[in-house]
């Protein structure tokens, strides 16, 4: 069975968020590139169920030309083909992402991809909204926040907390991060990756009814310490505190 996995380039932030003088982007100078950890999963998943079934694994991002680099990550933990929808850098909302994706699947020359796997929602700006886009889309069953998966006589079984599903494929499934534990990319799988060929599309970009304002990074506010004394003096102090917290055991009636 072959799999489509759609990935999403986002900043690798470490520390506190700095935004652009704009406030129009997350500033990047001072970090690189990654695929959001949903994805990476969804990439592991795939990668385990062609490894079963057969098959071949693609993954597709939209980004700018260095987005290639993020598809040779997922081609060097084992996946077999790398597409990259070309863009110049602009930012695209959902409907134009999904679009442009929906319109790749129908163009590409592999498989009819039975199964599409995204992330659940993508790591820089938390959208939920194009996996579920793309499978209005292309006519196919959605499901999302999966943990869970299972394939087997042209059904999917997909679980979430306190939740299972059966649908038929071809299908759409938004997976989160905890499905699996993403493998680390081996030194042939790095080699491979670095001589593979990345299939071009170049969609065009088209506006949105949205328009962003401005980013905005939200205060947390600061915990002020309280000091409930010293040595063994604070012992009463503390178990009051934890006590109101319901952290201690409770006496037998």
């Amino acid at each position: 069975m072959d799999v489509l996995v759609c990935v999403k380039r986002v900043p690798t932030v470490g520390g506190q968020v700095q935004l652009t003088d704009d406030g129009q982007e997350v500033d990047t100078r001072a970090s690189g590139f990654t695929v959001s950890p949903h994805e990476e999963c969804a990439v592991e998943e795939a990668i385990r169920l062609t490894e079963r079934d057969g098959g071949a694994v693609t993954v597709l991002t939209l980004g700018p030309p260095d987005a290639a680099g993020q598809l040779r990550d997922m081609l060097a933990l084992g996946a077999h083909r790398g597409v990259l929808l070309e863009t110049d850098g602009r930012e695209w909302g959902p409907m134009t992402t999904a679009a442009a994706i929906a319109a790749a699947v129908r163009s590409l020359a592999a498989a009819s991809f039975p199964l599409i796997l995204c992330g659940n929602e993508a790591a820089d700006t938390g959208g939920y909204q194009v996996g579920i886009r793309l499978a209005h889309l292309l006519g196919r069953p959605c499901v999302t926040a999966i943990k869970r998966l299972e394939v087997a006589g042209g059904m999917l079984r997909a679980g979430r907390e306190g939740e299972e599903f059966r649908l038929p494929l071809p299908a759409v499934v938004g997976v989160r991060e905890g499905l699996n534990l993403p493998r680390y990319p081996s030194l042939p799988g790095r080699l491979r990756a670095r001589r593979a060929e990345i299939a071009v599309l170049r969609p065009e970009w088209q506006p949105e009814g949205l328009r962003k304002e401005r980013l905005r990074v939200p205060e947390v506010p600061r915990r002020q310490a309280e000091i409930l004394g010293h040595g063994t003096g604070a012992v009463p102090a503390l178990v009051s505190v934890l006590d109101g917290l319901g952290l201690l055991p409770r006496g037998r009636p």
